[in-house]
């Protein structure tokens, strides 16, 4: 118990004695963020890596690089059907690939604070793309909307993609629990637009004929003026 409190003692030391760094003597930070928005209720996100340039104790510049970005969630899944309910008789498959990333670019603009806080406004810009695979054999969702196992589809595939682009402001601080070792959050507005690639299905049928089709593209624009877009996060400034 005594070394239990004194490991405590000396992190709550340590956190009184902090202080944020010079940007002459530490220009670069990296960070993880665990992101979330409030737009339809509270939704967490994939975590996200930042690294920050100080320019000066006042200005740094961040690029941001994350995994998934709405939707599609990155993932991958395989199913197996069968011909007969127990589970015997031949064999369908189907394999889903759902990709994303997202990115961003900006700029910071650090307040005076104080020996340990720095609070600061940003701005950046957001672009990102995402992907969307199926590959079937001997499976289908033609007949009944759900995927079974289907002796009349010899192969078929869907491709399908979406690009992003977008806008955020907002402000955060940092707040230092040692020299270099800082948490902070972050909150912000933002808005993006969404362009939805064509959706190729490719079907080829046991007779061996094939059958071609794409449905156009779409766009979606959305501005979260109501919503809190954030972060939580932890970092070292070297």
């Amino acid at each position: 118990m005594k070394k239990v409190l004194l490991g405590l003692g000396l992190v709550i030391s340590g956190s009184l004695m902090a202080q944020k760094p010079m940007s002459d003597a530490s220009h670069f930070s990296l960070e993880g963020l665990i992101n979330y928005n409030a737009n339809d209720g509270m939704n967490w996100t994939a975590p996200s890596l930042r690294l920050r340039y100080f320019v000066n104790d006042n200005i740094a510049a961040r690029v941001q690089f994350g995994f998934g970005d709405g939707s599609p969630t990155p993932s991958k899944e395989s199913y197996t059907f069968y011909e007969n309910m127990d589970g015997t008789g031949a064999k369908g498959t189907v394999d889903i690939n759902r990709g994303s990333w997202n990115s961003q670019i900006g700029a910071e603009y650090h307040l005076t604070g104080n020996d340990k806080m720095s609070p600061y406004f940003f701005g950046g810009v957001l672009f990102g793309k995402g992907s969307y695979e199926e590959s079937w054999a001997s499976a289908s969702n033609l007949a009944t909307g759900d995927y079974e196992y289907d002796a009349t589809i010899k192969s078929a595939g869907i491709k399908a993609g979406s690009g992003s682009f977008g806008w955020t402001l907002g402000a955060g601080l940092d707040y230092y629990l040692a020299d270099n070792l800082y948490v902070g959050l972050e909150m912000g507005l933002q808005s993006s637009s969404v362009n939805y690639t064509d959706v190729e299905t490719t079907v080829t049928f046991a007779d061996n004929t094939s059958m071609n089709f794409v449905d156009g593209p779409s766009k979606m624009s959305y501005t979260s003026l109501g919503a809190a877009h954030g972060s939580i996060r932890i970092g070292w400034r070297f």
